[in-house]
């Protein structure tokens, strides 16, 4: 059974998709990077926001990339490299079973027609 909350006028149910990583804003990026790596937002969040980091940007940052903007510890480096991968990951796979979803339906509709 799907719950569903409300947050203003739009209904909302827990198997909704979140928003595709690469529609992310910037704040919308600081969000994420003060949930997934508070040890180190406090540090390097000024550096995202400062090169305007969005999610389209987010899921090509390698360590060069992370290097350049500012982040100087290889250690901070790893960590938020670490969680940038997880993101990816996760982004794969919600992409994937959509696309696995549309097969499925597509073969559905040529057998029904």
């Amino acid at each position: 059974m799907v719950e569903e909350t409300f947050s203003g006028n739009k209904p909302k149910t827990r198997a909704e998709r979140p928003k595709p990583v690469f529609l992310w804003t910037v704040a919308e990026v600081q969000k994420w990077l003060r949930r997934h790596c508070s040890d180190y937002y406090p540090l390097h969040g000024d550096k995202f926001l400062h090169h305007e980091i969005t999610g389209r940007v987010l899921v090509r940052i390698n360590d060069n990339t992370l290097l350049r903007m500012g982040i100087d510890n290889p250690e901070h480096r790893q960590e938020i490299w670490r969680e940038i991968m997880k993101l990816r990951l996760k982004t794969d796979i919600l992409e994937i079973k959509d696309l696995e979803r549309n097969d499925f339906s597509s073969s559905i509709h040529s057998i029904i027609a």
